[in-house]
């Protein structure tokens, strides 16, 4: 037979409570100890976000050339191949550069990596998944665009962003302007909605296309109504793509003192150059 339960007497707590007040105090000043971790570690990311790249890369054309037009050489670790194939004439051949492969990239271990808005895709989103930081710096569309590109420029490699050069007050040309036709490769002409028009009439010059984007240019059409000057704004190589400027048609109905020559390096990326370029446009109206 099953004896009753006994009442057990409760036992005394009062000799646990020192234990249980000294496991507090561990655990405050643990937490304390971890919080104080964790502040310095905030400070040192703070500290090492707030200093200049050191190693950057570049992944485009366009990169590589405000790259070098406004960093220390010193913090570029490599530009990118393109600037071998499209050489200028102000970036010297001890610039380093890498062969675009993604080994080779990560094998510089830089701190920052520049691409246009479309430029190297695959490559720079497989960076961004190993951690590097990537910027993505769109192409200006617009001449008001140029100046917040070069500041944006300016503070990712750590200087003073106030350095960019002022966008000039937006002029429109008068109505009786000359007009300038400006041809590329292959007799294609730059008509309306596009940046370079914008050059144009900045410039004081009316664009000689009326017609918007670029458009194959007539031959009949301009010898029955020949622009003012024509700027031949394409590469300088002799190519079957240029042979246009070159036709007799062109030749006659335009006299020699109106075909007008600029780099035409500053023609392919929107840049502090482009007022120079513009500039110098201005200049032939006189």
């Amino acid at each position: 037979m099953n004896k009753p339960l006994r009442h057990q007497p409760q036992t005394e707590c009062h000799p646990r409570v020192p234990a249980i007040a000294g496991t507090r105090k561990w655990l405050h000043g643990g937490l304390l100890r971890l919080g104080f971790i964790l502040l310095l570690g905030s400070l040192s990311v703070l500290t090492t976000a707030a200093e200049p790249p050191q190693r950057i890369v570049s992944l485009d054309l366009c990169m590589d050339w405000i790259l070098a037009h406004h960093a220390d050489p010193a913090q570029v670790s490599a530009l990118s191949p393109l600037h071998l194939r499209y050489p200028i004439h102000w970036i010297s051949d001890d610039w380093p550069d890498h062969d675009g492969s993604l080994e080779q990239v990560v094998q510089l271990q830089p701190d920052l990596i520049l691409a246009g808005q479309y430029s190297a895709l695959l490559l720079r989103e497989r960076l961004r998944t190993l951690g590097y930081r990537v910027a993505v710096l769109p192409l200006p569309s617009t001449l008001e665009e140029v100046e917040s590109y070069e500041r944006q420029l300016l503070e990712l490699i750590g200087r003073n962003p106030d350095l960019a050069q002022q966008a000039p007050t937006p002029q429109m040309p008068d109505t009786d302007a000359k007009r300038l036709l400006l041809l590329g490769s292959n007799g294609i002409g730059t008509g309306r909605d596009t940046f370079e028009h914008q050059i144009i009439e900045q410039a004081g010059w009316r664009n000689y296309l009326t017609g918007s984007g670029h458009m194959q240019l007539d031959l009949e059409q301009i010898a029955a109504d020949p622009p003012d000057a024509i700027l031949f704004a394409a590469p300088e190589h002799q190519a079957l793509a240029n042979r246009f400027a070159e036709h007799p048609v062109l030749r006659r109905s335009i006299p020699a003192d109106g075909w007008l020559s600029t780099d035409y390096w500053r023609w392919q990326c929107p840049g502090p150059w482009t007022w120079d370029l513009i500039r110098q446009l201005n200049q032939w109206l006189d």
